[in-house]
C-alpha cells in the first residue's frame, strides 16, 4: 500500500475542502472523492483530523495530480497544502494506540498516521466479501460514478451537506433515476485478468475486477446478470 498524506492547513481548510469533496469536512475522519464538474471520479482518499491541520490519505498514483488541483481550486481561500513524508499503517486486528477506524466498513479495520506496513490482513478477500472498490482497480478516473461504486453504502457521499464539484450530477442519480448499472458481487468459476469483459448470450454484461476465494468483483448491467456469464476462460455465476 503506497500512499500520499497531503496536509492541509489554514484558517479555511474546512471550509475549502467542503466546497470540493462529496463528504462532509466536519465530520472526518471521513472517507471522500474529489469528482469533475461531470460528475465522474478523479480521485478518492481518506480526510482525517490532525491538530490545526486535515490529512488526505490518497493513494499516491493520484497525489500529484490531486495536489495540482487542489491548487487551483484554492484561489484566494486561506489553505496551506503540503506533501508531506508521513507514512500510514493499516490491519484489520486490535488496533494500536493512537489509530482511527477505517470509516468506509467497519471490516476495514484501522489505520495509523506516522506508522507502517501492514499486518498481514487480506484485504481484497474482505473487499470483495463486502463489495468495497479499490482506487485505480473498480475506481477508475474520469469513468466511475461514485454511487455505482457504491459510494452511499460505503458513507463516502453526503446528500446534505451543499455543494461540491459534480454534486448536481450526483444529486440527479440519486434522487431521479434508478441505478441500472454498478458494482457487485459475483461467483467465479476460473480467473481472467482485471478488466476482462463479461458476456452472455452475446451481449456484453459488464467487466471483472477483484477476484478472491472464488468471487469477484464485477461492474455490471443488473438487468443481464445471469448464470451463463464468461470473462475469458472464467465462468461466472449469480452470487
Amino acid at each position: 500500500m503506497t500512499r500520499q498524506i497531503i496536509r492541509i492547513t489554514g484558517d479555511d481548510r474546512v471550509s475549502f475542502l467542503q466546497g470540493l469533496v462529496t463528504n462532509d469536512v466536519t465530520c472526518a475522519p471521513c472517507w471522500a472523492a474529489l469528482l469533475t464538474p461531470q460528475g465522474k471520479y478523479l480521485a478518492d482518499f481518506l480526510i482525517v483530523p490532525d491538530g490545526d491541520a486535515l490529512l488526505v490519505d490518497v493513494d499516491a498514483r493520484l497525489g500529484d495530480d490531486l495536489v495540482r488541483r487542489l491548487t487551483m481550486y484554492k484561489l484566494r481561500s486561506k489553505v496551506g497544502i503540503e506533501v508531506t513524508d508521513m507514512s500510514v499503517a493499516r490491519g484489520a486486528g486490535p488496533a494500536p494506540d493512537g489509530a482511527i477506524a477505517d470509516p468506509r466498513h467497519p471490516a476495514l479495520g484501522w489505520r495509523l498516521y506516522g506508522g507502517a506496513g501492514d499486518d498481514g490482513t487480506d484485504f481484497d478477500a474482505i473487499r470483495v466479501e463486502h463489495i468495497i472498490p479499490e482506487t485505480l482497480v473498480e475506481l477508475i478516473p474520469n469513468e466511475t460514478f461514485i454511487l455505482e461504486a457504491g459510494f452511499e453504502r460505503l458513507h463516502g457521499v453526503d446528500f446534505r451537506k451543499g455543494c461540491y464539484v459534480g454534486q448536481e450530477v450526483t444529486a440527479r442519480m440519486k434522487h431521479k433515476t434508478e441505478l441500472r448499472k454498478g458494482l457487485t458481487r459475483l461467483r467465479i468459476e476460473g480467473e481472467a485478468p482485471v478488466g476482462t469483459t463479461i458476456m452472455a448470450d452475446g451481449k456484453e454484461v459488464g467487466t471483472l475486477f477483484t477476484q478472491s476465494g472464488g468471487r469477484a468483483l464485477a461492474h455490471v448491467r443488473f438487468d443481464r446478470i445471469g448464470n451463463d456469464m464468461q470473462a475469458g476462460q472464467a465462468r461466472l455465476l449469480a452470487d
